[in-house]
């Protein structure tokens, strides 16, 4: 088991995690095309918080992550809901080929700074994309390294402009990026803000 797997069964119950969701969905679905007929996929989904949000504005979006348990998490709501849209995957993209269809749409939430290797995880988003496909990220925004507190190797954060050059890199073009969300942790004498981004682009 990961870390993000003894978390599984406890993370719907953090308010933060739906408040942080709903603001990027607004922002996603304001910003961008969605339609009917448009295929996503989500990396990182966790117990797919962010995808059923989103599941009406699409055909389907398959949930990609490496954690069973949140994965679990997520086919037990899909079933309580009668979700159809929404179909779960285990799969380490850094490691593994995504052999499914391409779809028109890749959007992640507070997944990309645990990613060893951000170019080639953005060069594999591009071979999955479709020509005119959209990539949305939301990560954090440059931190000091307090908003983990595990050993585990992260990215501390991210400068939205510098993470769009690596994805011109691949062919996947800037559109907008800006603040989405501000996450919030208190300790014994103040609160501390970590502003999360919401980057757009398009292939």
């Amino acid at each position: 088991m990961n870390g993000f797997d003894l978390k599984a069964q406890g993370w719907d119950e953090n308010p933060v995690h739906l408040e942080r969701s709903t603001a990027i969905a607004q922002a996603m679905i304001q910003a961008l095309p969605l339609s009917p007929s448009m295929k996503a996929l989500e990396f990182g989904a966790g117990t797919g918080i962010l995808s059923f949000l989103l599941e009406d504005y699409v055909q389907e979006i398959v949930l990609v992550d490496t954690s069973i348990e949140m994965l679990k998490v997520c086919s037990q709501k899909m079933e309580q809901r009668n979700s159809r849209k929404l179909k779960t995957l285990a799969i380490n993209l850094e490691d593994t080929t995504y052999t499914g269809e391409h779809v028109d749409l890749i959007f992640s939430q507070m997944a990309l700074h645990h990613v060893k290797n951000i170019q080639a995880i953005l060069q594999h988003f591009s071979s999955i994309l479709n020509p005119g496909g959209y990539l949305v990220i939301a990560d954090l925004y440059p931190e000091d390294g307090t908003f983990h507190s595990s050993a585990e190797e992260i990215h501390l954060g991210f400068e939205p402009r510098q993470l769009a050059k690596l994805m011109s890199n691949c062919g996947i073009n800037y559109l907008s990026d800006n603040k989405v969300f501000s996450i919030k942790r208190n300790n014994e004498d103040s609160t501390k803000e970590f502003p999360v981004f919401l980057l757009i682009a398009q292939k």
